[in-house]
């Protein structure tokens, strides 16, 4: 990925009056490419300046750097954030202001004569976009003074709408072609049942009515003594 950036990088700063187009946004942190083939050529020196790179060094220095830890002299908010052992002398400007915008250049001195690596950035700034409010999904009733009160919750009238809705579906569900050939099958089968309970007992011979067994009267006498 680095050495595809190099060779972008290279081929734009080949090309005369090349420039990168950097867009920053007004507070934020924004990042100003350049890089260089590290594992072909090392470590080597390099620089940035507020300005198109000229012919020699850079102008308006903001960083120079031979070995060492880089130093910014424009301050703290100029900052060298990549890996420079790997190549990446991107400049980072942090809390970016409208002032910032402008030409930036990266010179890294390749060896060879007129081989030096220069990359020309233009920086434009830009306000932050913003930030469209947040709509609830849900119906909110908003009850200003002096207005009359709402006829109806529509909260309300949806949720009982979705319930009713919900057991319509549920009964539709069970009536279905399956649950109703069922149900027909069953009443169908009570229906014969009671029929031939009805025509078993018409078949019945009738029951005879039940003789009380009585016994023929008996006289009883007593013997009555007699005086």
């Amino acid at each position: 990925m680095r050495g595809l950036c190099y060779l972008i990088l290279s081929i734009l700063s080949r090309v005369y009056g090349s420039t990168v187009r950097v867009v920053g946004v007004v507070g934020h942190n924004v990042t100003l490419p350049c890089a260089y083939d590290a594992l072909s050529y090392g470590s080597l020196s390099f620089c940035w300046g507020k300005d198109a790179v000229p012919t020699f060094r850079c102008s308006n220095t903001i960083f120079s750097w031979t070995g060492g830890a880089p130093q910014s002299r424009w301050g703290p908010r100029y900052q060298l954030r990549g890996s420079l052992d790997e190549g990446d002398v991107s400049m980072t400007i942090t809390s970016t202001d409208w002032s910032d915008a402008g030409v930036y250049g990266c010179r890294v001195e390749i060896p060879g004569p007129f081989n030096d690596l220069k990359v020309n950035i233009k920086l434009e700034i830009e306000e932050a976009p913003e930030e469209e409010p947040t709509v609830s999904p849900s119906y909110t009733q908003q009850k200003t003074e002096g207005s009359a009160p709402p006829l109806f919750d529509l909260t309300a009238e949806a949720h009982v709408l979705r319930t009713i809705t919900e057991k319509e579906l549920d009964l539709l569900s069970f009536l279905g072609v399956e649950n109703m050939g069922r149900l027909a099958a069953v009443l169908l089968v009570t229906i014969i049942l009671i029929l031939l309970f009805i025509f078993w007992r018409r078949l019945l011979p009738p029951k005879a009515p039940e003789q009380s067994e009585t016994s023929a009267p008996e006289n009883v006498y007593e013997s009555i003594p007699l005086h």
